[in-house]
Order: structure tokens, then sequence, then C-alpha cells
């Protein structure tokens, strides 16, 4: 629990930090955002990987208990680590920004909201509505699972030289590039959700709704956990069970099939 509160804390610094000098200190755009999520990925990964596995993300912590073996009586514990350490992380980020904050959004609204939570559109009228909201972070959040998985497996060609949480931190830079206009790629229950409650503590009477005032706080939650159920479904069933065993395989050596899996295939 300590692994994960203190690895979802160093991704929240680093995501929230570079969020709130973009939008209330005027330095940087979207791509120092999209680079400085994805490298706070990556030293979430690094501070809690040995101990934990470094899920700091509760879809992530779901999805491997449905389909890789992780303990079910784990998951609540994981996920309350992720929420605080979300959270705790966010208040330091409020903290030191908030001359900056109160200069350029006095009130506390919208403007500056998106700081700490994500909107549909980003908070912008781009036409995108709630449920545009939801299918985006199922997507999102599934193509994240499912990349998770695929280069992590051991039985496929995993990175070498401890470059997995490198490697993750890219995708995530990849999905903040690619699909962060619908709903600021959240794609992490815990990224959005402790934030916004910090943010709601401290000023943002607002936090839990968006820009037309829908009641929004649970779809960056439900999305999420949905998304990465179905990518490491997806993973599982068209990628996974046709690996080899974690034995060691010659470079393009085909998969030699499991027949015990043969056999149940036939029947």
């Amino acid at each position: 629990m300590a692994a994960e509160l203190l690895g979802t804390f160093i991704l929240i610094l680093f995501g929230t930090g570079v969020v709130a000098q973009v939008v209330a200190g005027g330095i940087g755009d979207h791509d120092s955002i999209a680079w400085a999520w994805g490298l706070g990925v990556t030293l979430g990964v690094y501070t809690a990987g040995r101990i934990s596995g470094a899920h700091i993300n509760p879809a992530v912590t779901v999805a491997l208990a449905l389909f890789q073996g992780f303990p079910v009586r784990k998951i609540a514990p994981y996920i309350t680590a992720q929420f605080l350490g979300a959270f705790l992380a966010a208040l330091v980020v409020r903290w030191n920004y908030t001359e900056v904050i109160g200069k350029i959004d006095p009130g506390h609204t919208i403007k500056t909201q998106g700081i700490f939570s994500t909107l549909p559109g980003n908070g912008a009228d781009i036409g995108v509505h709630m449920w545009g909201g939801l299918r985006d972070q199922i997507i999102g959040t599934a193509i994240l699972m499912f990349l998770i998985l695929a280069v992590t497996d051991l039985r496929n060609t995993a990175p070498a030289a401890n470059l997995a949480p490198f490697i993750v931190g890219l995708i995530v830079v990849a999905i903040g590039m690619a699909w962060g206009t619908n709903a600021g790629y959240a794609i992490n229950p815990a990224r959005d959700f402790g934030p916004r409650l910090a943010s709601f503590f401290t000023g943002y009477g607002g936090a839990f709704r968006d820009q037309t005032g829908y009641l929004y706080f649970w779809i960056p939650i439900v999305g999420p956990i949905v998304g990465g159920i179905l990518g490491a479904g997806l993973y599982q069933g068209l990628v996974g069970r046709f690996l080899p065993s974690a034995a060691a395989q010659e470079p393009g050596e085909l998969p030699t099939p499991n027949p015990e899996r043969v056999e149940a295939n036939r029947g």
C-alpha cells in the first residue's frame, strides 16, 4: 500500500503540476502536458514497481485481478492507496500554485478546474457530451491496458534492461497526444477522483460537475474500469493465449501450441 501510494503520488505531482504550470502560469503547451504525464507514470512505476508491481491505477488493478491472477483480497487496499496518493499529491500542487491560480481565477471556477480533474472537451464547447466522454475513456483505457500487458508480458517481446516503465510512460504520452481531446485522457480513476476531491476541499465548489452543470465525476471512474477490463480481455483473447510458456525462446521462433489448450479447444 505504501508503494502504491507513493507511486501514484509521484504520478500526480508531475501530472497536475504541469497542467497547473500551463493553465495558471502560461508556461508550456499540450505537448509539455503529455510528456510530463508520461514521465510521471515512468517515475511512479520505477518508485513502486519492485514492491507492488506499480499499478498506480485502479483500472489496472481490477483488470489484473480478472485476467492475470492478481489476488482479489488486495484490490481494495491497492485502490485505497492509489486514491490517497493522488489526493495528497494534488493538495501539494494546489498549495504550491495557490498564488497563480488565485491571480488568474480568484473564484476557482471551471477556468482552472481542469488543472485537477478532467472535463468533456477539456472544458471547451466542442460538442463533446457526457456519453462521448464515457466512450472516450473506455477506448483510451482499453488501449492503455492492452499495451501495458503487451510490453510487460515476459512471454512476449518485453523490453529488457528494466525499460518497461519507460515504455509504459511513452504509451501514456502517445495516448495523451492522440486521445486527449474528448475527455482529457484521465484513463485512471485515481488520477481523476483524488485531485477532484482535493480541489473540492480547497475552494472548487463545482469540482464534481462539468461546464454544463452535469454531475460528471463518475465518468472518469466507470469509463476507465470498463476500458481496462476490455483491453485486458482483448489482449488475453487475441494475443496472450497464443504465446508460448515463459521459458527461453529464440528470436523468430514460432510459439509451440500448448497441447492441453489444443485438446480443450477441440473438445
